[in-house]
Parts: C-alpha cells; sequence; structure tokens
C-alpha cells in the first residue's frame, strides 16, 4: 500500500461579511455542519471601502496519522509525502479568477490549555442566521466554549495563523475552478513530532490545531485603520486589493459525494523490485546501474513476515554458486561483479545485503557471464559466521539486441481476484502478465507452467463503475504512489480498500512504461469487484 487517506474530522466557515440587510456582519454565525465552504472577499458592497471576508478552517485525525506511523503502516519521515485535498464546488455565484489562497498551521499560542476550535452545527451560509449556540462552534470572532465555561476569542479576529514557511503554503488558481493540492509535508511532520507535547512551538514543532484556509493579503480587500491595526470584526490590511474575488467553494467533509471530501493523502513509493525472475548478465548494451540485479529474501513464520532473529535489521549477507536442477549449488562462491566496479573481481566475492521491512532483506549485484553461460545459478543467504538461512535459485538471461521494434502488446490478468471486498480489508492484488502474441507448442501447454513477463514500471488505477469517478488515480508522476511491486510471481500491490466507497462496483485498470516512446501505456482489460462495509 502506498497510498492511505485521511478525511477531516472537523471543518467550517467563518466570515464577517454583511448579511442581506447590510447592516449587520454575520460574525457571530457559525457553518460547522455546512456541506461545502466559502472563501471570499468582497471591497465596497456596504459602501466605498467596505470590506468583508470568508474563511475556512479544517482538522484532520492527527492521532490516526501517528498510529499508522508507529505501526509501520506509514514510512518514516523523508519518505512519504502528505497532500492536502480540496474539491471544488459549482455554485451559481460568479468564480474569482487568477488569484492566490494560503494554507496555515492554526495558531493556538494564546489558548488555554489543549483547547481548539471547534467545529460547530451551523449550516445557513447565505443569510448567516445559524449563530454560534451556545458558545459551541467557532466563528469569526470566537474560538468556541472552553471546558471551563465561557468564550475563548481568536487573539486576532478571522483566526491566528503561523507565518512561517514550514507551516504556511500558497496556490495558484488560473480558474477559479480548480481542485487544490498542495504538499504540507514539512508541517505534518512537525505536528506528528509535537503529538505528545505542550500546546505551541516545542522544540521547532508544533501542536495540531488544523489549517486555515484563505485568500493571500494581496487577495483580500484592503483595509487601513488610523491605529494602525485590526478594528472590530476587521483586520488590518493595508496590501490588500481594491476589487472583490467572490466567490472560492469546496465540498465540506458533510457532503454527500464521498470522493470530493477534503482529506490529507499520504503517498509514498513502496514498490519492491525482485528481480529473481528477471535477472540478466552483466552486458556492455546496459548501464552500470542496469546491470544491477536485486533479489529479495522473505522470511515468513506461521504466515507472517518475522526478522530473522540473528539478523534483525542488520546485515545479511549473499554468496552465488553454480549448480544444476536439483541438485542445488556445488563447488566454491563464483567470482563475480561487486556493486563498486561492476566488473569482475580476483577472488570470489560475498553480497552484503541489507534489511528492507519487517522480515523482508535484499542484496544488489551483478555477474558476468563466461563464454559458455550457467543456465542456473543459486544464491545462498547467511550470516557473518556461515550459518545459511536460505538457498535461492536464479535463472539468468542474456541480453540480445533486435533487428525490429519489440511488440509491447499484453494481456493481463488479476489471478487472486475476488467478487466482493470489505471496507476493514487491505487486499494484495496479485497481477500475472504476458505478451499477447506469445504462441505455446503442445508441449508448454501440456507440461510446461507458464512464467510471467515481469513488468519493471507497472501503475494501477480504481474507477467507480456507476459514473467513472477515479478513486484512485494512476500514481505515474515523481511520487510513484500507485507503482506496482514484483517478484517471481509477477506483479502485485496492496489496496486499502477502506479508502473507497462502499456499496458500489469499481473496475480496475493497469498501465505500463513504454520507454520506447518514453509514455505510461494504459492496458485494455478491466477487472470488476464491488466494496460492502
Amino acid at each position: 500500500m502506498a497510498i492511505k487517506r485521511y478525511i477531516a474530522d472537523a471543518d467550517t466557515t467563518i466570515t464577517n461579511a454583511y448579511k442581506s440587510n447590510l447592516t449587520t456582519r454575520g460574525t457571530g454565525s457559525n457553518m460547522g455542519r455546512a456541506d461545502s465552504m466559502a472563501i471570499f472577499s468582497i471591497y465596497g458592497q456596504e459602501s466605498t471601502g467596505s470590506t468583508e471576508l470568508s474563511r475556512t478552517l479544517l482538522n484532520f485525525p492527527l492521532d490516526s496519522i501517528g498510529s499508522d506511523r508507529d505501526a509501520s503502516v506509514l514510512p518514516g519521515s523523508g519518505s512519504v509525502k502528505f497532500y492536502l485535498k480540496m474539491f471544488n464546488a459549482v455554485t451559481p455565484f460568479t468564480v474569482p479568477r487568477d488569484f492566490v489562497l494560503t494554507v496555515s498551521a492554526v495558531s493556538a499560542t494564546a489558548w488555554p490549555g489543549n483547547f481548539s476550535w471547534q467545529e460547530g452545527s451551523g449550516i445557513d451560509m447565505e443569510n448567516y442566521s445559524d449563530v454560534t449556540r451556545n458558545g459551541i462552534g467557532a466563528n469569526w470572532m470566537n474560538v468556541g466554549s472552553s471546558s471551563a465555561g465561557g468564550l475563548v476569542t481568536w487573539q486576532n479576529v478571522g483566526g491566528d495563523y503561523y507565518a512561517d514557511a514550514s507551516s504556511s503554503f500558497t496556490v495558484g488558481f488560473n480558474n477559479g475552478t480548480e481542485n487544490l493540492e498542495l504538499d504540507i509535508s514539512p508541517l505534518v511532520e512537525q505536528w506528528l513530532g509535537a503529538q505528545d507535547q505542550s500546546p505551541g512551538n516545542v522544540l521547532g514543532e508544533k501542536k495540531n490545531y488544523g489549517l486555515g484556509v484563505r485568500l493571500s493579503p494581496e487577495y483580500e480587500a484592503y483595509f487601513s485603520s488610523s491605529l494602525g491595526t485590526a478594528t472590530g470584526s476587521i483586520p488590518q490590511n493595508t496590501a490588500g486589493a481594491h476589487r472583490s474575488y467572490y466567490t472560492k467553494k469546496f465540498f465540506a467533509r458533510s457532503s454527500a459525494f464521498f470522493y470530493k471530501r477534503p482529506y490529507i493523502e499520504a503517498r509514498w513509493d513502496s514498490a519492491t523490485k525482485d528481480y529473481r525472475g528477471s535477472f540478466f548478465y552483466s552486458s556492455s548494451l546496459a548501464t552500470a546501474d542496469e546491470n544491477l540485479n536485486t533479489v529479495y529474501l522473505y522470511n515468513y513464520f506461521r504466515g507472517q513476515l518475522r526478522n530473522i532473529p540473528d539478523i534483525g535489521t542488520g546485515n545479511i549477507y549473499v554468496s552465488v554458486h553454480s549448480g544444476s536442477i536439483p541438485s542445488g549449488p556445488s563447488g566454491s562462491a563464483l567470482v563475480f561483479a561487486p556493486a563498486s566496479s561492476y566488473v569482475l573481481g580476483a577472488t570470489p566475492t560475498v553480497v552484503t545485503g541489507g534489511h528492507v521491512s519487517t522480515g523482508v532483506y535484499s542484496a544488489s549485484f551483478a555477474i558476468t557471464a563466461s563464454s559458455s553461460p550457467l543456465d542456473y545459478l543459486f544464491d545462498v543467504w547467511h550470516n557473518d559466521a556461515g550459518i545459511q538461512y536460505q538457498t535461492g535459485t536464479i535463472a539468468p538471461e542474456t541480453i540480445s539486441l533486435s533487428a525490429q521494434n519489440a511488440d509491447t502488446t499484453y494481456v493481463t490478468n488479476i489471478t487472486n481476484l475476488k467478487s466482493v471486498y470489505r471496507t476493514t480489508e487491505t487486499a494484495r492484488f496479485r497481477v500475472f502478465t504476458r505478451d499477447k502474441n506469445w504462441y505455446p507448442n503442445i508441449y508448454t501447454r501440456a507440461y510446461a507452467s507458464v512464467s510471467p513477463l515481469i513488468i519493471d514500471s507497472g501503475s494501477y488505477a480504481v474507477t467507480r463503475v456507476i459514473d467513472g469517478v477515479e478513486a484512485v488515480t494512476f500514481g505515474t508522476g515523481s511520487d510513484l504512489q500507485t507503482q506496482m511491486s514484483f517478484d517471481i510471481s509477477g506483479s502485485f500491490f496492496d489496496l486499502d480498500i477502506g479508502m473507497l466507497q462502499p456499496g458500489y462496483s469499481y473496475k480496475m485498470n493497469f498501465a505500463f512504461y513504454n520507454g520506447s516512446i518514453a509514455d505510461w501505456v494504459v492496458q485494455p482489460q478491466e477487472f470488476k469487484f464491488r466494496v460492502e462495509e
């Protein structure tokens, strides 16, 4: 699994906009149960120079993110990125163009204890008639009601926000109807680092009080106070705009559209590339890195991956031998190319491998064929004392040239596809691929098992069948979050079924990278399944 989503567990809109009578501001209104959130700035509606603003607040389940990090569901800092995703809500109103939004961590340095802003239960986003009831729910002026009773006010009207580079981000909109996707990894890592600390700055880390999303200062309405400060509910903004930006809306967590709710998406490349089934002898036709083959060792105990006790997370060692099937390895370890030079050494070489994840180890090496290449190699895994753990088999191939472009048309199949999956599952899908133009002979049909074609770069996508909504898009960019792993049995990947809305059927598609055209090619086969609670 290389995607994990955390849907917002609180959100609301706060505003100082005038009500329809243009005499009373909606500073006390709460919109925590509305199905959308509004961001805007209105200049000069009530009178020359009048200003009206709307901002949004969001909070996310950091405890769940931290628990997943502790359980190694998420990799450590630096190996995963966190993206804020918000989705445009179509409105009958005008939509601003060419503007910039600022996304900032909410600050609580002046608040008592661990008190955070409250979502509230208001829904009226037109007349602002749903005032904060019993002090519960954030608005333009107040954070909410503390457990000790009484209202807690913002230090600054319209919300308190951090402004440092690791806590505040900007994103531009050209047409105004775009979705928001923003890398907020530095902030999430700060939240995680301060999760069990006191509020505010702790060793450069920040307690999680959510996010504020608003127009950047140069797009919020201009206002200058003779006092040089905010006046009443109107923030001082001498760098502001003398025009309006009305109105940008995003779907809220209360939206009936499951895939439009705001969330933080964790992305990382979890693909393991085990070249045991696609092992090539070194060749001048490939680069040094391409000549390097990586093979894996998987230590299962009673169906669960476990570290080897004597190795733990330390080094493991591999010797490569010749031999035959079924006799196994024979003679001394072979002389092969060390990873540092990729050329034949003078003496047999032992490869130093390492720990990948719980129960999984890998080693990388290149080996040069003689004038009579061996049909089989045997990789013997052992510790530094020579105690052997596992002997594997490798059938190496030689790289050859071709006088024509190869046909890159494939046939794929998910060999373990079920008709129904549950939202509590993290399912592993096994993908078998072969050349479309493969024609077996009688012997192949009768006696031989078909070996899968190893796809070095493959990606998957999941689409809801009824309306074509993409639940998981192809991760073919820099993050490669949907890149498939492979081993000797073919491609595979893990999918958190909980990301999919239950009660619907889905189809899965695959895309393979074609180096000859430097692009990804979507395969024609589709595989359908249903998701239930």
